[in-house]
């Protein structure tokens, strides 16, 4: 079978054909009279199996090995392949991620589009400085896609830059709150604690709504976050956990005060006034968990608090009633 018929037949062409010939990977059996190439059909089977190594991704050199050496082993170079091709696929599917992202931005010429992959590589750079200036300038010059923010946010360990790209998606519209939710059921513990404090930053309803949420959440510092970012909302949800803050003394000093804040709200000042009491009067709190909720009473107006704060002043445990004593005379004296 001369070059053409092997070519027509296999796919490959007569150039690639001479290739392999120069490369010692096919023979041709012989040549005709007229000096034309002759194939046998071994040597076409030889070609099929040229090809069918190479659509793995095997070079010509581990090809010419494989048909060749007896002692060739396919085991360390299908995973190195395997490898090749994990890393190849994380690449392209980067790629593919960052172009996404820049038609999001919906750039309006070329010059957007060099701003935006500018400011895509700022947000990943190892400079703390450099991500942080990305983060201020996302706002301001072309807009970064939130996706790309809310993927920085996520990851970002340095407090000043995670504080530049809250406040970056603070301002970046709508779509923040829902893919931040996303990292609220993250495995990772500082992931749930990101996400929870850029969704305190973001003040519309859906925010607010995603908090209320977390008030259930599994994770109790992101329970914490959310109940003291509703507590200042206005939330009456966040009362419960708010108080339950102070009893374990987690931020209590922040809970106290998100509760004094809500408290503001006449219809809440008794409500609170009575959770803090009923926590008092658990006999399994200890006795400084109740000397933390007595403190908690000192900023809660009405006639509840200031009857519980004289019934307290009674009570028991002397660090316990000197607190409320003291908290009487001050209220008094206002």
């Amino acid at each position: 079978m001369l070059i053409g018929d092997v070519a027509r037949r296999s796919g490959v062409s007569a150039r690639m054909l001479r290739h392999y010939e120069s490369l010692g990977l096919v023979r041709p059996t012989g040549r005709t009279d007229s000096g034309y190439r002759e194939y046998s059909s071994e040597n076409i089977r030889r070609v099929f199996h040229i090809e069918s190594l190479r659509s793995l991704g095997l070079s010509l050199r581990d090809v010419r090995r494989a048909l060749d050496d007896p002692g060739f082993a396919p085991t360390e170079l299908v995973d190195d392949l395997i490898r090749q091709t994990r890393d190849r696929i994380a690449a392209e599917t980067e790629l593919l991620t960052q172009l996404r992202r820049i038609g999001a931005a919906e750039p309006a010429d070329w010059e957007d589009v060099l701003q935006i992959v500018a400011l895509l590589q700022a947000l990943g750079s190892k400079s703390a400085g450099r991500r942080q200036r990305a983060a201020l300038s996302a706002v301001a010059e072309v807009p970064v896609p939130v996706e790309a923010l809310v993927e920085a946010v996520l990851s970002e360990s340095d407090p000043n830059v995670a504080g530049a790209l809250r406040w970056a998606l603070a301002q970046s519209g709508e779509d923040g709150p829902a893919l931040l939710a996303e990292g609220l059921g993250s495995p990772a513990a500082e992931v749930r604690k990101r996400a929870v404090q850029s969704i305190a930053e973001i003040p519309n309803g859906e925010a607010t709504a995603l908090l209320q949420d977390a008030l259930t959440n599994p994770d109790i510092v992101v329970r914490g976050y959310a109940a003291l970012a509703l507590g200042a909302r206005g939330v009456a949800d966040a009362v419960p956990t708010l108080i339950d803050m102070i009893v374990e003394e987690r931020n209590d000093a922040d809970a106290a005060d998100a509760l004094s804040t809500l408290a503001g709200d006449p219809a809440l000042a008794d409500q609170i006034a009575t959770g803090l009491v009923d926590c008092l009067a658990d006999g399994t709190i200890g006795s400084s968990a109740r000397r933390r909720l007595t403190q908690a009473l000192a900023d809660i107006p009405g006639i509840l608090t200031s009857r519980a704060l004289a019934d307290l002043s009674d009570d028991e445990d002397r660090a316990v009633a000197l607190t409320a004593t003291y908290i009487l005379k001050l209220r008094n004296a206002r």
